[in-house]
């Protein structure tokens, strides 16, 4: 057992805020401000650092609403130096992105546009639409302004060239799988079975590129080119297949030409808002014709003015956006603007202009956004509000139906999986403002429990996940600086202590769990989620009190589903270990199945099962498998 010898000290005592705002430069950059768990609570630019981050702590700021909320809370900062404010502002879009910072205005839409993707890694490469723009080796071409648009090239591109569609893995001298319903149908030029060669793919693939970079008179040519050649050799079948692509090229060649006379790109944009919320409407123009809207949800505005969620908004959202229009329309003049014009320059590569129309078409098309953008929040202010009360709303019930006077911002809930004992494991699931935060699930595998004892389940469980939040920040204590310690924290698993800590189950668990706390020197709430004999949610255990809540309450609603989900990832986990323990003693004793087939087999088929009725054919076709293994399989199942 691990018991810390001294009391970890926190962040207040390693950190003199005015000890600290002594040292600030005078260049500008970026600061982050953050609580006593060292997590990050906001994030802002600064033209002087020094002047922007002292004016927190000065009392004449006393009186506004976000600043007399945070400042209490800050317990250190942080603070990054660039060469000049355009760089800073472009490092606090990042930063917002990354940590999320309660009091920041934080965009709820992450809106991605679509691009086509060519998979240049793979030895068959595939195209298709993608959302996510990753560097793996692929090449990218878009963004584009619509799925439709992307949909309609990529149908073309498959016509052309009948690419294959499947995720398997062929190699370059050809697997031998047995081809899919997609080759019998004539949409894939079956690569896998070795009916067209690595050479004639590839060249398939440069002529892809070529249409996707533009270059159609160069297609067109070489295609033209194909045709008389395959015409002169009396094979008109495939001269007219040839044909057949030239016209469609030249079809979706005169339909963009047609789509593009204008060249005026251009976004309107509009603010409505409403208390803490706020809706920016985003008219789209593309091509000199409106091509769409889209609206964009905005948390933490506060008492903030127009101007200055629309210069959130903006800093925010085309830091995201791959495409940046020409012009941007506002319905009033934003703060930082000459900043954000050369940066937003910087990032289409010419010219962009905020402007704010005072008359004519588009001043109208401005007031139509602001219209949209007042009609679509007033749809949308009830789905917020009752979203707000199912989750920090329903946090707040349960501290107040347990007589806790803190906010219980993040909950751990634990819970022991086992059957009649075999493969004991425990899950720990986080909900953060009744939301569940899946990065910080974890899995424990018990190590010292013997049989189905939950109780010493709990114990062990308890005691290695606080255990380690000692070792984690002990070794944060040793840092030189508070950039290291802030990094080591980052990335330690445990290094955060929950505001509550739950249990599946009764008295007995909690009663362990308090013991174990206790002894580690934790002053943490603790209560057991119980049930009914139906197995349904019944109510809370604290301080050996059964505690009710109303069902219909959005506190008792969130306590089902956070024992609904911490009872999944248990059984998920305990299920997955009792299917490789399945798979190994049932493939063990095959002969000539060794680690790596036996990994293949699983991950083809996906169950015993399927690898117990599959046909010889069938096994041939895994990964690794040959003829003579997949006889030995098959013979293997049929005997036993």
């Amino acid at each position: 057992m691990y018991i810390p010898k001294k009391k970890y000290r926190t962040v207040r005592d390693l950190f003199d805020i005015q000890t600290e705002l002594k040292k600030l430069p005078t260049s500008p950059g970026v600061y982050l401000m953050k609580d006593e768990s060292e997590t990050v609570i906001y994030v802002g630019k600064a033209k002087i650092l020094r002047n922007r981050v002292r004016s927190y702590f000065q009392p004449a700021n006393a009186n506004q609403w976000k600043l007399e909320t945070m400042v209490p809370l800050i317990r250190s900062f942080e603070y990054i130096v660039t060469d000049t404010e355009v760089e800073a502002l472009i490092l606090e879009c990042t930063l917002i992105k990354k940590h999320w910072p309660r009091f920041n205005v934080l965009l709820k839409d992450d809106k991605t546009y679509p691009y086509i993707k060519v998979t240049l890694a793979d030895e068959f490469p595939r195209v298709f639409m993608t959302r996510e723009f990753v560097k793996d080796g692929s090449r990218y071409f878009g963004p584009y302004t619509s799925g439709f648009a992307v949909s309609e090239v990529i149908n073309l591109i498959r016509e052309l060239w009948k690419f294959r569609l499947c995720t398997r893995t062929v190699a370059k001298d050809g697997n031998n799988f047995r081809p899919c319903l997609n080759s019998h149908i004539g949409l894939c030029c079956s690569p896998c079975d070795k009916s067209v060669s690595y050479e004639d793919y590839m060249r398939m693939i440069d002529e892809a590129l070529d249409f996707l970079d533009g270059n159609h008179g160069a297609i067109l040519k070489k295609l033209e080119t194909e045709m008389y050649a395959f015409s002169d050799d009396l094979e008109y079948e495939k001269a007219q297949g040839v044909k057949n692509k030239i016209y469609a090229i030249k079809k979706l060649e005169e339909k963009q030409r047609l789509d593009n006379l204008s060249e005026e790109n251009q976004d309107y944009t509009a603010v409505a808002r409403e208390n803490d919320d706020a809706l920016v409407q985003v008219f789209v123009m593309r091509g000199g014709k409106i091509t769409g809207r889209e609206h964009f949800m905005l948390s933490g505005v506060g008492s903030l003015t127009v101007s200055e969620i629309l210069t959130d908004f903006i800093k925010q959202h085309y830091s995201g956006t791959p495409f940046i229009p020409k012009e941007i329309y506002v319905e009033t003049e934003i703060g930082d603007g000459e900043i954000i014009t050369e940066w937003l320059s910087r990032e289409r590569g010419s010219k962009v202009s905020l402007i704010v129309p005072k008359r004519g078409e588009k001043l109208k098309l401005v007031q139509l956004a602001s219209k949209n953008a007042h009609i679509q929040l007033s749809q949308f202010g009830e789905q917020l509000k009752r979203e707000k009360q199912r989750t920090v709303g329903a946090a707040a019930e349960i501290a107040s139906a347990l007589g806790i006077d803190s906010e219980l911002k993040r909950f751990e809930i634990y819970d022991i999986s086992n059957i009649q004992g075999y493969e004991s494991v425990a899950s720990m699931v986080v909900f953060e403002g009744g939301i569940p935060k899946r990065n910080d699930y974890r899995k424990f595998r018990l190590k010292t429990v013997v049989g189905a004892d939950d109780y010493a389940s709990m114990e062990e469980v308890i005691r290695r996940r606080f255990e380690h939040y000692f070792k984690d920040v002990e070794e944060a204590e040793k840092a030189e600086t508070d950039e290291e310690r802030a990094a080591i924290i980052k990335k330690a698993k445990f290094a955060r202590l929950p505001d509550i800590v739950c249990l599946d189950g009764g008295r007995g668990q909690v009663n362990v769990t308090e013991r174990v706390l206790d002894t580690l020197g934790l002053s943490i709430p603790c209560c057991g989620l119980v049930k009914d004999d139906d197995h349904r949610t019944r109510g809370l255990i604290y301080k050996n009190k059964e505690i009710s809540l109303p069902r219909t309450s959005e506190g008792f609603k969130l306590i089902t589903r956070m024992q609904d989900e911490v009872h999944r990832f248990a059984i998920e986990y305990h299920r997955k270990l009792r299917e490789k323990k399945l798979v190994k003693s049932a493939l063990d004793d095959i002969k000539g199945i060794g680690p790596a087939r036996k990994k293949e087999l699983f991950k083809f088929f996906g169950s015993v099962d399927k690898i117990r009725y599959a046909t010889v054919e069938e096994l041939c076709e895994a990964p690794k498998m040959n003829a003579k293994a997949a006889k030995e399989v098959y013979d293997f199942f049929r005997k036993n």
